[in-house]
C-alpha cells in the first residue's frame, strides 16, 4: 500500500485545512443551462491502440483481504503459531470448551513439522465415568474463524488436522453456531493408542444440515487423556476450481476483467522490519509445512496458505498477467547494504524460476510437485515498494536489474522511482506511480501525464484512490473523481501502460484502510462505487482510443473519452464515457465523424453511475445503492446525438458499429419475408 506512514503533524495540518475549506472546493459551478460538445474522430488515421495491459488489479494482504477473505480457509491460526515460537503461548482465537476442572490446554514444541514446531496440548481431566464426569457435549477447543465461519446448508466442508495421543481417542469434530448450541454438522473419530502414538493426519467431510453465518469449528471429547493437535484446517469444498478461492469474491475480481494482478503488496512485501517481510519460499509447498508469519505493517498473523504459488494460480485463473513485487532488502525500519544484498537477489531469481522455470529445474520442479508442471506466465516484476527515497535503493535496484536481465532478458522490470516529471537516473522498463489524494486533486490529475516525456520507461500507476473525508468508506464522490483520473490515463495510454486501484478488499471487521473496492464479511460482499467505476473500464484494455475534443461553455467539471472495443461475439462498439462532477445537468451534443463509408452507428446503450447524494455509499443493507443503471436508447443512425448528462455522474454510451451492407442485406431479407 502507498503512504503507509504519515506524520501526525502533517495529518493534523491537512485536517485543519480541509475543515476550513468549503465542502466542494473545486469547480462544480456548471450553470443551469450548461452545454457542451464532444467531437469524436472515428477515422483509423487518428486512432491508436490502448495497451492490452492497461487496467488490472492490485492485491495486498491488508484488511484480511486474503486470510479470512479471498482465501477460503475457515480456521484462523490453524497451526497455533500466531502466539510466537516461545511456549506456553497465546492460542487466540482458539478458545476452550470446559473449565480448569475438566481440562488444561497449553502449547509446546512437539509438532512433527520442522518449520512450525508449536502444537496444542490438551489434557482432559474428566471422563465419561468415575467421579469427574465430562459434560455430555464434551470438553475441548473451538475456533471461530475470522469473525465467524459461514456454514451453509447442503454444502460440504473438509476438515483436516493432525493428532497424537498417549491413549486411545474418541473425538467429535463439529460445526456449530457461535455459542456451540446449534449443531450444523458432526463426525466422530475413534482411534486406538497405537494408531495415534505418532502424529497422524485425520480428515473428515462434513455436510451442513443448516445455515449459520457466524459458526465455529469444535474438537471435543468425553474421554480422559492427553491429546495433541496441530495444523487444523476447514475448507469449503466449493472453492473456485478447487483452487481455494472463495467463489463470490473471485467472481467480483473476474467481473473487472483485470489484465494483470500485482501482488502480494504493498507494504506487506516490505515489512515494518525485514524479519517480518513476506518471504516467498516460506509460503510454498504443503500447507501444513508453511510456518506463517506476522505482518507487522498491518498487524496480523497469516498462515500463508495464500502464498506465492496461489497468487500465480489466481492470476492464471483470472486470465491476468502476474506482476510480482519482491523485497529488495529494504523494510520501513531497516535495510541491507548493497554490498550484502546478493542473497536477496538470489531469492528473486529463485522466485522467477519457481514461476516459469522448466519442471526439471530446481525451483520449477517444486512448482511441478505442487500440481502445475507448466510455467506460469510471469513477465513483470517490481523491485520493492515505495523505496525510492531510501538510502540503499538505487544501489540495490541495480544489482537486481542486472541479474534479472542477464538471466531473463524478456522480463519487464519496474522501478519504485517516479519518472513522470523527470527522467530516471537508472534503467527500467516501467516506473511506479502512486497517488492517494482528495477528490478535487485526483479529478485535476486527469491531466497528470499530458506533458510527461514519451521517451524512456512507461508508467505503471499501481496504486491510486481518493482518500480522506471525500472518500468516507467508499463514496460516489471519490468514485467519480477516480473515473475522471482513469479517463486521463486512458487518453495517455501511450505512456501509462498499467493502472490499478488500491486497496482491493476489506473485511468489514478489520478496516486497516479506507476506502476499498470490495467490502465483505464471512458470508456477504459488495462493491463500493469505486469498484463499479472499474467495471466501466473493463473493455478499455486492448481497445482503440479515438481522438476526441470536448468543448464547454463554462463547466470545468466535465471530462470525456471515446474508444472502440470488440465484444466476445465480435461486435464492434464505440464507447463514450463522460464524467460530470458538476452540480447540474449538462446538455451534451455528440458528433462522431470519420466512420468509414460502409459503417454506421445503429443503436445505443446508456449506463449511468450516480445517486441522490454525492457522499452516498453502499452497505450490506443496501449493496447497490450506488450501482450502474442501464437503459436502451434510440435505434437508428447515431453519428449525432443530443444527450443530457446528469449531475454527479459517470455515463457511458455504447454505440453498435455495423456494416451498411449488412444492414441492407437484413432489410432485403425482412422485406422478402413479409411478402
Amino acid at each position: 500500500m502507498g503512504s503507509c506512514k504519515v506524520s501526525w503533524i502533517v495529518f493534523f495540518l491537512w485536517l485543519f485545512i480541509s475543515l476550513s475549506l468549503p465542502y466542494h472546493c473545486f469547480a462544480i459551478e456548471a450553470g443551469a443551462n450548461s452545454t457542451a460538445q464532444l467531437f469524436v474522430d472515428a477515422s483509423t488515421g487518428s486512432s491508436r491502440p490502448i495497451p492490452d495491459t492497461l487496467f488490472g488489479i492490485f492485491f495486498e494482504e491488508i484488511n484480511h483481504a486474503g486470510a479470512g477473505g479471498l482465501w477460503a480457509e475457515l480456521v484462523s491460526n490453524r497451526g497455533f503459531e500466531a502466539g510466537g515460537p516461545n511456549v506456553p503461548s497465546n492460542i487466540n482465537p482458539w478458545a476452550i470448551i470446559g473449565n480448569e476442572t475438566s481440562l488444561i490446554v497449553s502449547t509446546d514444541r512437539s509438532s512433527c513439522f520442522d518449520r512450525n514446531k508449536v502444537a496444542l496440548r490438551m489434557e482432559v481431566l474428566c471422563d465419561s465415568q468415575d467421579t469427574n464426569i465430562c459434560p455430555s457435549e464434551g470438553v475441548g477447543i473451538y475456533n471461530p474463524g475470522f469473525w465467524g465461519m459461514n456454514i451453509e446448508q447442503g454444502k460440504s466442508y473438509k476438515v483436516v488436522f493432525y493428532v497424537r495421543s498417549t491413549d486411545a481417542i474418541n473425538i467429535d469434530v463439529s460445526l456449530t453456531g457461535s455459542d456451540g448450541l446449534q449443531l450444523l454438522a458432526s463426525a466422530n473419530i475413534v482411534a486406538s493408542a497405537s494408531d495415534v502414538s505418532d502424529w497422524t493426519g485425520m480428515e473428515v467431510l462434513l455436510e451442513a444440515n443448516e445455515t449459520n453465518h457466524n459458526s465455529r469449528l469444535q474438537l471435543t471429547t468425553t474421554q480422559k487423556g492427553v491429546i495433541w493437535f496441530d495444523q487444523v484446517s476447514a475448507m469449503p469444498m466449493d472453492t473456485y476450481k478447487g483452487h481455494g478461492f472463495r467463489n463470490e469474491l473471485f467472481q467480483k475480481l473476474a467481473d473487472i476483467k483485470p489484465r494483470f494482478i500485482r501482488f502480494p503488496g504493498g507494504c506487506f512485501v516490505e515489512g515494518e522490519w525485514l524479519r517480518n517481510a513476506f518471504r516467498w519460499k516460506e509460503t510454498i509447498g504443503p500447507w501444513e509445512e508453511r510456518p506463517g508469519h506476522f505482518g507487522d505493517v498491518w498487524m496480523y498473523w497469516t498462515d500463508d496458505g495464500f502464498g506465492h504459488f496461489e497468487f500465480l494460480q489466481l492470476a492464471e485463473d483470472l486470465n491476468a498477467l502476474p506482476v510480482w513485487v519482491f523485497n529488495n532488502g529494504i523494510s520501513h525500519q531497516d535495510q541491507v547494504d548493497t554490498a550484502s544484498v546478493l542473497p536477496f537477489v538470489q531469492e528473486a531469481l529463485d522466485g522467477i524460476e519457481f514461476a516459469r522455470g522448466d519442471p526439471s529445474s530446481r525451483w520449477g520442479s517444486v512448482r511441478a510437485e505442487m500440481g502445475h508442471p507448466e510455467p506460469f506466465n510471469l513477465k513483470y516484476v517490481a523491485v520493492g515498494n515505495e523505496d525510492c527515497g531510501k538510502r540503499n535503493y538505487r544501489g540495490n535496484y541495480l544489482k537486481f536489474y542486472d541479474a534479472i536481465k542477464r538471466t531473463y532478458p524478456d522480463i519487464q522490470i519496474i522501478s519504485n522511482c517516479d519518472g513522470s516529471s523527470r527522467l530516471l537516473d537508472h534503467p527500467a522498463d516501467f516506473y511506479d506511480f502512486h497517488v492517494y489524494t482528495s477528490a478535487s486533486n485526483l479529478f485535476s490529475m486527469a491531466h497528470q501525464f499530458d506533458r510527461t516525456s514519451r521517451n524512456g520507461p512507461k508508467a505503471f500507476v499501481s496504486e491510486y484512490a481518493v482518500t480522506g473525508k471525500d472518500a468516507g468508506t467508499g463514496s460516489l464522490y471519490a468514485a467519480l473523481a477516480e473515473a475522471a483520473f482513469l479517463i486521463g490515463l486512458e487518453k495517455n495510454s501511450d505512456i501509462v501502460q498499467m493502472a490499478s486501484y488500491a486497496p482491493l478488499f476489506v473485511h468489514a471487521n478489520d478496516r486497516r484502510w479506507n476506502p476499498d473496492a470490495i467490502v465483505f464479511n464471512s458470508s456477504h460482499a459488495y462493491g463500493t462505487p469505486s469498484y463499479w467505476v472499474q467495471r466501466f473500464f473493463a473493455e478499455s484494455s486492448g481497445a482503440t482510443l479515438l481522438n476526441s475534443t470536448l468543448k464547454t461553455n463554462s463547466s470545468k467539471s466535465l471530462i470525456a473519452s471515446a474508444i472502440t472495443w470488440q465484444s466476445e461475439d465480435s461486435e464492434t462498439y464505440l464507447r463514450i464515457k463522460v464524467v460530470n462532477l458538476g452540480n447540474s445537468s449538462v446538455n451534451l451534443n455528440i458528433n462522431v465523424n470519420g466512420l468509414d463509408t460502409n459503417s454506421k452507428l445503429i443503436g445505443s446503450t446508456k449506463t449511468v453511475l450516480s445517486s441522490t447524494n454525492l457522499m452516498d455509499e453502499n452497505s450490506f443493507m443496501q449493496p447497490e445503492k450506488v450501482a450502474p443503471s442501464q437503459t436502451d436508447l434510440l435505434i437508428g443512425a447515431l453519428q449525432k446525438m443530443d444527450v443530457v448528462v446528469q449531475p454527479f455522474s459517470l455515463t457511458s454510451f455504447d454505440l453498435l458499429k455495423q456494416s451498411v451492407k449488412l444492414r441492407m442485406k437484413e432489410a432485403d431479407t425482412s422485406s422478402k419475408s413479409s411478402i
